[in-house]
């Protein structure tokens, strides 16, 4: 029962007058409880009911019965229809059984769901009854809200999905939970609205189809950037003149703004040539605004991708310059140089000879540069003690020594670390000299590579590795950015600090991966 808090005591009042076979509780306290009550003999007839039990009676009858009336009364032949039914079973098997029955059942008479609860005795049945009709509703509510938000979230999780099949697996949900046949995702360019992906029973209405956008209830939710619900488009009287109405028959519409980069793209939208009795909930309109909200985040990283794809094309043709169109006259002019520098002996010419060597310095960097940031998508165990001997056989180190022994096992792209490694080298030797010993070691969660030459300053770590920083008039300033742009490729972390022999020391870690 529910209701007066007082109900509790009056169900234990009942309960022992059921256990007395009488009805000993007084007519006011049966008046106030929120369940029916109703008392049979063995043979059928109403002895007692009170007032929810009259009424029920009453619209199971399909007649307006007094008590006087019900009183004394076969049951069953008052309410005929419920002869064979799920209750009439119930009431039998707790007098046959004399076991009492608790159950809900649904009956179809009065569309209504019932809680039952039916107490036998030698001389009859007691029984109780509640409509749970609103309850079981809400509970159908919830479960049903439940599964759309389940279905949601797989379609937003399919790997196997793009971002097209992403979206129309949204509308066919969205169109369901809203029992409307179309859903689309649109596009507004100037005055014109696209159909980009679309959600329908028939060819009315394609992806790639163009309508005026005045003629759509989408416009009024572009110019307002705000949702629109609508159950009956027919009593709007703007929305009635529309092409939409008018010509297309939309006569509902849920639509919510969809954003790019701060500006409306479109539209996210729902609609059916046939009215709704009643206006779209609340919880649906919010949902559909959340599936918009979603729809324009993953249109905005599609716009960054795309900007990202350019800018990597770009830099492909610009590489591709550099390699090919400077190299060559490069080239050229370091050989004249070098062959008027056999016929006579100039300061011009080594000087200028020294600026080719620069220029090809540069463009090397550049070049590298260019390739190193992109993500490694396919890294491998490497040795690293031997990538190590072969990145310091490639780079002039004089009298530099290299201990490379204990360098542990990295995941990695082997020809990028060997890049990495060239740079540190090459740093090494021309900031520590000649004679400079450099260490690859293993260090907490990675590798280091240190070295015993005159070290960075504290207040210069920080800046070290951006472009452009060297601290050689020769110098091209990309050596160390280069090592960070390919660390961060593999996701690993630097830390500049100083080396046990006082020099510099550079550490990359990733939380336990390398």
């Amino acid at each position: 029962m529910t209701g007066d808090p007082g109900d509790d005591a009056d169900e234990t009042a009942l309960a022992d007058a059921v256990d007395s076979e009488a009805v000993a509780v007084s007519p006011a306290v049966l008046e106030r409880m929120t369940d029916g009550f109703h008392v049979y003999d063995d043979e059928w007839r109403t002895t007692f009911l009170n007032e929810k039990a009259r009424r029920i009676v009453s619209e199971a009858a399909d007649v307006d019965l007094s008590t006087e009336e019900i009183v004394g009364s076969d049951i069953w032949e008052l309410v005929p229809e419920a002869v064979g039914s799920e209750i009439h079973q119930r009431y039998h098997r707790a007098m046959e059984t004399q076991e009492s029955q608790e159950f809900e059942t649904y009956y179809e008479p009065l569309g209504i769901w019932l809680e039952v609860r039916a107490f036998p005795s030698p001389s009859g049945l007691t029984v109780l009854f509640r409509d749970v009709t609103d309850e079981k509703r809400r509970v159908d509510q919830l479960e049903a809200r439940e599964e759309i938000l389940r279905a949601v979230t797989q379609a937003l999780a399919d790997p196997d999905l793009e971002f097209e099949g992403r979206v129309s697996e949204l509308l066919r949900i969205g169109a369901g939970m809203l029992g409307t046949s179309y859903g689309t995702l649109s596009r507004v360019r100037d005055d014109q609205y696209v159909f980009e992906v679309v959600y329908a029973p028939d060819d009315s209405v394609a992806a790639g189809d163009v309508v005026d956008l005045s003629a759509t209830n989408c416009e009024r939710v572009v110019l307002s950037e705000e949702s629109l619900a609508v159950a009956d488009i027919g009593v709007d009287p703007d929305l009635s003149e529309r092409a939409g109405y008018a010509e297309w028959g939309v006569s509902c519409y849920l639509g919510a703004p969809v954003r790019v980069n701060g500006s409306v793209y479109g539209t996210f939208c729902f609609y059916d040539d046939t009215p709704r009795e009643e206006p779209f909930e609340e919880w649906q309109v919010t949902l559909v605004e959340l599936l918009a909200e979603w729809v324009s985040s993953a249109l905005e990283r599609q716009v960054v991708e795309e900007d990202l794809r350019r800018q990597n094309d770009r830099l492909e043709q610009f590489a591709g310059i550099v390699s090919h169109d400077l190299r060559n006259p490069l080239a050229v002019a370091k050989g004249q140089s070098e062959l008027a520098a056999e016929e006579c002996d100039s300061e011009a010419l080594e000087k200028a000879m020294r600026a080719h060597d620069r220029m090809e310095r540069i463009i090397s960097d550049v070049l590298t540069m260019a390739r190193s940031g992109t993500a490694v998508e396919s890294p491998e165990s490497v040795d690293l003690s031997t990538v190590a001997r072969k990145a310091w056989a490639t780079v002039d180190t004089g009298d530099a020594t290299l201990s490379a022994e204990d360098a542990p096992t990295v995941t990695a792209d082997q020809s990028r670390l060997i890049q990495l490694l060239e740079n540190l080298f090459r740093n090494a030797v021309e900031h520590g000299g000649p004679g400079v010993h450099v260490t690859v070691s293993s260090a907490p969660d990675g590798f280091a590579v240190a070295d015993d030459g005159p070290g960075i300053p504290p207040g210069d770590r920080e800046s070290v590795l951006e472009h452009g920083y060297s601290t050689r008039e020769d110098g091209t300033g990309f050596g160390l950015s280069i090592v960070m742009e390919i660390a961060e490729a593999h996701g690993w972390s630097i830390t500049v600090t100083e080396s046990e022999a006082g020099g510099a020391r550079f550490e990359f870690a990733d939380g336990g991966s390398i």
